[in-house]
């Protein structure tokens, strides 16, 4: 096929976050179409596992992300690439304020905020003309609640952080997924019966009626990185969750 039917065919994708969940769907799409899949999260034996369902070629590198100078320095050899698609975060842990330590709060920044921030800093130059970067968000900007004070803010900041760097950063284009509830491991922090009860409270409100799996998600990312005429968009994956 041309580049017209399939547009990320040898196109190099690197994920960060790409060896399980969202990341590990998105990494798995873009490889169906073509692309040449770098995969990077700190677990290398993830890692090993997840390349194991890739065509041959795909790469994977164990990076730890919370660290300026590892992201720096991963970038500084990655060579030149078509897409970059960052993804990665610990599970959530969700409490009120009240019980919420403050360098707790600060440290969930970490990974989810400032590493994704690094990786376009470094990344951003690597990237080819016609490229792209897809960072991930969530509703919870949009529709917070009780005990999502840390998550909604790191949402909130990501969307923000997008739409400011499809400006600095123009013509590359730069833009942002956000799910609602999806089955990931994201809430393997929660107890089985905790999060048995939000898959089926969410199941129960949203206009689709089920819960969001990774691929849902994975085919926005792929979306994002092959439509050429836009940027700066929070593109929402959530099942009409907020319409509800």
């Amino acid at each position: 096929m041309d580049n017209q039917t399939k547009p990320l065919a040898g196109k190099k994708v690197i994920i960060l976050g790409g060896s399980a969940g969202i990341g590990l769907a998105t990494a798995k799409l873009a490889a169906t179409e073509g692309a040449k899949v770098v995969i990077v999260s700190s677990n290398q034996q993830r890692i090993n596992k997840a390349l194991e369902e890739f065509p041959q070629g795909s790469l994977g590198f164990a990076v730890d992300l919370s660290q300026e100078e590892n992201i720096k320095n991963f970038f500084a050899n990655a060579g030149q690439f078509d897409h970059l698609v960052y993804t990665a975060g610990e599970n959530l842990s969700l409490d009120i304020i009240a019980r919420t330590e403050v360098a707790t709060a600060q440290k969930f920044f970490n990974l989810r905020f400032w590493a994704a921030f690094t990786a376009v800093k470094y990344g951003a130059p690597n990237i080819k003309v016609g490229g792209s970067i897809c960072l991930i968000s969530g509703t919870a900007a949009e529709r917070p609640g009780a005990g999502w004070s840390v998550a909604t803010s790191i949402c909130s900041a990501m969307e923000g952080f997008t739409r400011a760097m499809a400006v600095e950063l123009a013509p590359l284009r730069v833009n942002c997924v956000m799910p609602g509830v999806i089955k990931t491991n994201l809430w393997d922090s929660m107890s089985e019966t905790d999060r048995k009860a939000l898959y089926k409270a969410t199941e129960d409100t949203l206009l689709l009626k089920r819960v969001g799996q990774a691929e849902d998600v994975a085919l926005a990312f792929v979306y994002l990185m092959k439509q050429k005429h836009s940027t700066g968009q929070n593109v929402i994956v959530d099942g009409g969750g907020l319409l509800v």
